[in-house]
């Protein structure tokens, strides 16, 4: 169940981290983005089902803003350092093929993609994180400045809000506001 409104899309995709690390992903510790590796979290009877809705905005340096709202289901895992949100993109969002997963270790929240889309972004409230991303025509470096980050999502549901700027080999490439709502999704069967 995807849908979406109001979207007006630029086209553009998230281009790839090149990053690796073969420590296993049950004995690893929180890292910086830097360091931190691309792994899915498996589907199991540990996930719960829940229903997202995400709405974003970007102002790039035109008159246009991009909008877009989006309401789909996905599943959460409870870690005792980590809540993890997957869901799979679709081609409405223009990212079809692509896994998105949101790793949130409180005040510090990394966002995965995976597929036909892959991309790192690491948010923390106050701090800049680089990486470095691989597109067809090369590589860039991407810095992400977080200005504002709240997190009250827990294995209830909950609010992520996210307020973040982009640039693009040191050029600036606008500004980000970002918010996610997480419901648990009630078996139909109780």
């Amino acid at each position: 169940m995807n849908s979406i409104k109001n979207s007006k899309r630029t086209g553009t995709a998230s281009p790839a981290p090149r990053q690796e690390d073969d420590t296993p992903p049950d004995t690893r510790k929180p890292m910086e983005a830097e360091t931190a590796v691309s792994v899915l979290p498996s589907q199991s009877r540990d996930s719960l089902p829940v229903l997202l809705t995400i709405h974003s905005e970007q102002d790039i340096d035109t008159p246009q803003q991009d909008n877009m709202e989006l309401l789909t289901e996905g599943t959460m895992r409870l870690a005792p350092d980590c809540l993890t949100l997957t869901y799979r993109e679709s081609v409405l969002t223009g990212m079809e093929g692509t896994t998105t997963v949101f790793e949130m270790y409180g005040p510090k929240v990394i966002l995965r993609r995976v597929g036909a889309v892959t991309s790192q972004m690491i948010f923390e409230e106050g701090r800049q994180h680089t990486s470095l991303y691989e597109t067809p025509l090369g590589e860039l470096s991407i810095d992400i400045q977080t200005g504002y980050l709240r997190n009250s999502v827990t294995e209830s549901g909950g609010l992520l809000e996210i307020r973040y700027s982009v640039s693009v080999e040191n050029a600036s490439a606008g500004k980000n506001r970002f918010r996610m709502k997480v419901r648990r999704k009630r078996d139909n069967s109780q």
